[in-house]
């Protein structure tokens, strides 16, 4: 549905995958194969690579990185390219210095490297919270997304840092402690009562898709993300099917999904061994 003029060749980000915009019937990803990462996860491996190198996070760096990234021929095989990156480059094109290229952006899209730098720097990071909101901030100018971002990285250093014995309870008490402002214990209770009784192959279709948008603006996605990490903690595999399954952007809905899965629970090796750069994660994790 969406069509984009680039202010030069040099600073066209879509090159041959521009054909495919404005047309229907187009897959998002029709170019990827099973175990491929989309567009912000391969971005998200690249910020883990550079801040875990770095043992800190320098946001022109990143920036440098970012740019070369995205303007690198054959590097992205993604035919949706979000609208954050679109603009991002359109104002590069315009003359703008990279630190001043972005723009008010509501979606999801925008929590998908806060897993990232939550894994390269660690919970015990004494500026991770800082960090999280100046590289969103980069990117994704909305008080609410950042509002977000913080909401995350907090549930994640809390579960990281938490040696509670029950990991599922832990989780589930951090998303209602510290994302109050999108679900709460009676909301998780009542979406927890509908999907119990929603239909297959989906339940939990019945709250996100139904109750909430699969949709990713932030205002609902991110509460469809958290309720899932709720309903499913300590079943990863569960938790990742259903987000799936319940459609939308589960692309970024299930970076914000899995990563709070993650955090206490062990993810099925057949998971991990499909993964096209999982050996590349796993070098960088531990060199």
């Amino acid at each position: 549905r969406s069509q984009r003029t680039p202010p030069s060749p040099a600073f066209d980000i879509l090159r041959d995958q521009a054909r495919y915009w404005g047309r229907r019937d187009v897959h998002y990803h029709q170019f990827l194969e099973p175990g491929d990462n989309t567009l912000n996860a391969r971005l998200a491996i690249e910020l883990y690579g550079l801040a875990k190198r770095d043992r800190d996070y320098d946001p022109e760096r990143w920036l440098d990185l970012y740019v070369a990234r995205m303007l690198a021929p054959d590097w992205n095989r993604d035919t949706y390219v979000e609208e954050y990156h679109r603009h991002f480059f359109t104002n590069l094109g315009a003359g703008r210095k990279p630190i001043n290229c972005g723009v008010r952006d509501v979606h999801i899209g925008g929590l998908a490297a806060v897993p990232a730098l939550v894994a390269a720097l660690g919970p015990r990071h004494h500026d991770l919270r800082r960090i999280v909101r100046l590289h969103v901030s980069l990117t994704h100018k909305d008080d609410e997304v950042l509002a977000a971002a913080d909401a995350l990285a907090r549930i994640l250093i809390r579960v990281t840092r938490d040696d509670h014995p029950d990991a599922d309870r832990a989780l589930r008490a951090a998303i209602l402690d510290e994302a109050g402002d999108w679900v709460s214990a009676a909301k998780a209770a009542a979406w927890d009562a509908r999907a119990a009784a929603g239909p297959p192959p989906c339940p939990d279709r019945a709250v996100v898709g139904s109750v909430l948008s699969p949709a990713c603006y932030i205002e609902e996605a991110f509460p469809a993300a958290l309720f899932l990490a709720w309903r499913h903690a300590g079943d990863f595999a569960a938790g990742a099917r259903a987000n799936a399954l319940c459609g939308g952007d589960n692309c970024h809905r299930g970076a914000v999904v899995g990563s709070l899965l993650a955090a206490r629970s062990s993810i099925p090796h057949p998971l991990l061994a499909g993964l096209r750069e999982g050996a590349t994660i796993a070098k960088i994790a531990d060199p």
